[in-house]
């Protein structure tokens, strides 16, 4: 029996990028993950460090001694080419302030990602670095293979800087990213805990068959592994089904969320409604109504990513807390992004 199935990977389908802390730990706040389709290309090369060699000759000249110690992985080099100049991807990776602007009006607020300005003289562009994770297809026999269809590329600590020229001119303003790779036990499992493999995160670079891949998907997102919760109350209210859980259950609104165990006709597939609370959700149900009552079974929310509707906005000051500065402080809160002075349409 074949020990795999001989696919050929092609085609980038995705990037994930995530902010790392100063010990490498994955975040998942507002504006610490980014994915998107518009990339160009991820490229790394291992760099080895070459072994030392020893050769000592006789008095006539013949060698009686050689050896060369082998050469060994030291870091990666990576390079990462993006379709525009994408300011929120850009901030995300090589620092700087993201520059932000209200489109709506005092009332009706829409704040827009336009532009970004690079970090300061003497500062680390790169701060504490990211991981960098890629998605490819896998083709076996000139199709997208039926199992495993994707290859997943974790680069779990990478510090990218802008490299390259910029050129204005008639074509494309392409944005390249390049730096260097090392291992990062602290990745784990990832932002969603897809990786199946978190003891291979302490190497610079690993890659792995998976079926999912983050198609489809553009901005900054949250992300979340199996959220699961036992059943402790069930009711029926106004074609409003009502369930209580034992604990916390990290659910939102808008969660698709499967409901097993508690019996018809609460038993199902549905999309989360109203503001949970900490320990109870609603979703619509038609049916006449269900006194509260005891019950069991459980909820779960399947591992996937809540999409982030807004940022929360800096504003103009001197001196930015930014990670990388030189007089950055991890004791004040990090500005990463700026607002327009202008006035918006009242």
């Amino acid at each position: 029996m074949a020990t795999q199935e001989y696919a050929a990977a092609i085609q980038g389908v995705a990037i994930r990028v995530t902010r790392l802390d100063a010990s490498g730990n994955l975040l998942n706040g507002p504006g610490d993950s980014y994915t998107t389709s518009a990339f160009m290309r991820v490229s790394f090369t291992p760099e080895y460090e070459e072994g030392d060699e020893i050769t000592e000759k006789s008095a006539n000249g013949s060698v009686c001694v050689t050896y060369k110690s082998p050469d060994t992985l030291k870091r990666i080099t990576m390079e990462l080419a993006i379709c525009e100049p994408d300011p929120e991807l850009t901030n995300l990776i090589s620092g700087g302030l993201l520059l932000r602007k209200n489109l709506g009006t005092f009332a009706q607020q829409n704040n827009k990602s336009i532009g970004w300005a690079s970090p300061a003289i003497g500062d680390d562009p790169s701060g504490n670095g990211v991981a960098v994770e890629s998605w490819s297809l896998a083709i076996k026999d000139g199709k997208k293979a039926a199992i495993l269809p994707f290859f997943h590329w974790i680069f779990p600590y990478a510090k990218l800087r802008q490299s390259g020229d910029r050129v204005i001119e008639n074509g494309l303003l392409a944005t390249t990213f390049e730096g260097f790779g090392l291992g990062n036990i602290a990745f784990e499992s990832g932002p969603d805990d897809r990786w199946e493999f978190p003891e291979a995160a302490d190497r610079p670079y690993s890659y792995a068959r998976t079926d999912w891949a983050p198609s489809g998907l553009t901005g900054f997102y949250t992300w979340h592994s199996d959220l699961t919760a036992a059943i402790t109350n069930k009711a029926i209210t106004a074609n409003v089904a009502t369930l209580t859980t034992s604990q916390p259950h990290n659910f939102v609104a808008g969660d698709t969320v499967t409901v097993t165990g508690v019996g018809s006709p609460f038993d199902g597939t549905y999309v989360i409604t109203g503001a949970p609370t900490a320990t109870t959700f609603r979703y619509a149900k038609t049916n006449a109504d269900v006194t509260a009552v005891t019950a069991t079974g459980t909820a779960t929310v399947a591992a996937g990513a809540r999409a982030v509707t807004d940022l929360v906005d800096g504003t103009p000051a001197d001196g930015f807390n930014v990670p990388g500065n030189v007089n950055y402080s991890s004791d004040k809160a990090t500005d990463t992004m700026i607002q327009s002075i202008e006035d918006p349409v009242a």
